[in-house]
């Protein structure tokens, strides 16, 4: 396993996620700076979910034509940049043209890592890689949030996006130091075996379009966690924001070690949507148990460490399952990943609030195990291939 560009992907998945993650626990500050309401600071996450999946499947497009390299390079450096851009700037639009930018080179270097860590690691390892870089995004939850919100006592919200930039320069020193040309030369090597130049068109088979649709349900029932687990826990038990430190860590643990487990089940067991369908069934039982049978504040996170550790290993089976396409159309393929999970996001968003106002959060257990149930079913009609067929030639 290329474990030096494992880890610098890694790295650089922490500072992407970490890029917009960090600003929650900072938007009354936020709002004050910039004298605005509170919804036009929060309104910025939405902006990042939708630039972020247009700039994963255009950056996916264009490393399958020019490679990954550019990408990611430049990637982590357009974001360092942008980030010290939000510091600076005193007004609001302009801080949402930064966050624009800074969603850009996320979601273009979200693509490009996973798409290269891909391509160079074996079919049997593929999982196993892949969750690692995936566990960035879950350190930003574990670590990143946590630790923002600490030293933001200090430094204020500018002062962590500086920090963030400062990790995405280091993910960059590392990247320029391990990637080098083998992406392109992959590349050049496929299209001159593979005669006619296959199309996105034809890579989209059944089976990748129903991959995805299990992704879009399993995005929507762990953003309805992600969005509404602390406001869960302090209307229902009247707990301070310090108090609910714990679950959120707990949930946050769940989260890495399920992302880590999944990428040894996704190469250990062959029949990977099978994986993946039966944790997402796992994670919605836990999910409705959740939400409707609160007894104490220990069982409700506990019940939320299950939702997040089967949630997580669904995800590595279905990246794996992903990634199982022709290599000259894999970047696409992996920034469509994605461009469709923003769709998943933005559905938990709009979704949960209306849920809340309407039936409150007894609603969120049978509507997040209903999505769960949808993603397995969609996955049934595939669940006999093997990781070893390329799903383009079914």
């Amino acid at each position: 396993m290329p474990w030096a560009l494992v880890i610098s992907c890694c790295i650089g998945m922490f500072a992407a996620t970490a890029s917009s993650a960090t600003r929650a626990p900072f938007l009354l500050e936020m709002a004050t700076d910039f004298a605005v309401g509170l919804p036009a600071i929060a309104n910025l996450f939405g902006l990042t979910a939708v630039v972020w999946g247009i700039s994963s499947f255009l950056s996916g497009k264009g490393a399958d034509r020019w490679g990954r390299r550019i990408f990611l390079i430049v990637s982590p450096a357009g974001l360092a940049t942008s980030l010290v851009a939000t510091v600076v700037i005193q007004q609001y639009w302009p801080l949402v043209i930064c966050v624009a930018f800074v969603s850009i080179f996320c979601g273009s270097f979200s693509t490009a890592s996973m798409t290269e860590v891909s391509l160079r690691t074996d079919n049997q390892q593929r999982g196993r890689a892949l969750g690692w870089v995936m566990s960035g995004q879950s350190l930003t939850l574990l670590i990143g949030i946590p630790l923002a919100a600490w030293i933001g006592t200090w430094i204020g919200w500018r002062g962590v996006q500086i920090s963030v930039a400062g990790v995405a320069i280091l993910a960059m020193i590392f990247l320029l130091i391990d990637a080098d040309d083998k992406s392109q030369k992959t590349r050049v090597v496929n299209k001159g075996i593979g005669g006619k130049k296959l199309t996105l068109r034809q890579a989209l088979t059944g089976s990748v379009v129903r991959l995805f649709g299990s992704l879009i349900m399993e995005r929507i029932g762990f953003g309805l966690a992600t969005f509404y687990y602390p406001s869960f826990l302090r209307t229902l038990y009247d707990l301070e924001i310090e108090a609910i430190a714990l679950p959120l860590a707990g949930f946050a643990v769940g989260n890495i070690t399920g992302t880590l487990l999944g990428g040894q089940l996704a190469d250990r067991f062959p029949f990977r949507r099978v994986s993946s369908a039966g944790m997402l069934l796992l994670s919605g039982s836990f999910a409705l148990a959740w939400f409707l049978w609160t007894p104490g504040l220990v069982t409700t996170a506990f019940l939320g460490i299950g939702f997040s550790l089967f949630n997580a290993l669904s995800r590595p089976p279905l990246m794996a399952a992903l990634a199982d396409v022709p290599t000259e159309v894999r970047g696409v393929i992996m920034g469509l990943n994605s461009s469709v999970a923003s769709i998943g996001w933005l559905t938990a968003s709009v979704l949960g609030g209306w849920l809340y106002l309407v039936v409150g959060f007894k609603g969120f257990g049978p509507l997040m195990l209903f999505v769960c149930v949808i993603g397995a079913l969609i996955l049934l009609p595939d669940c006999r291939q093997r990781s070893n067929q390329l799903t383009v030639n079914e």
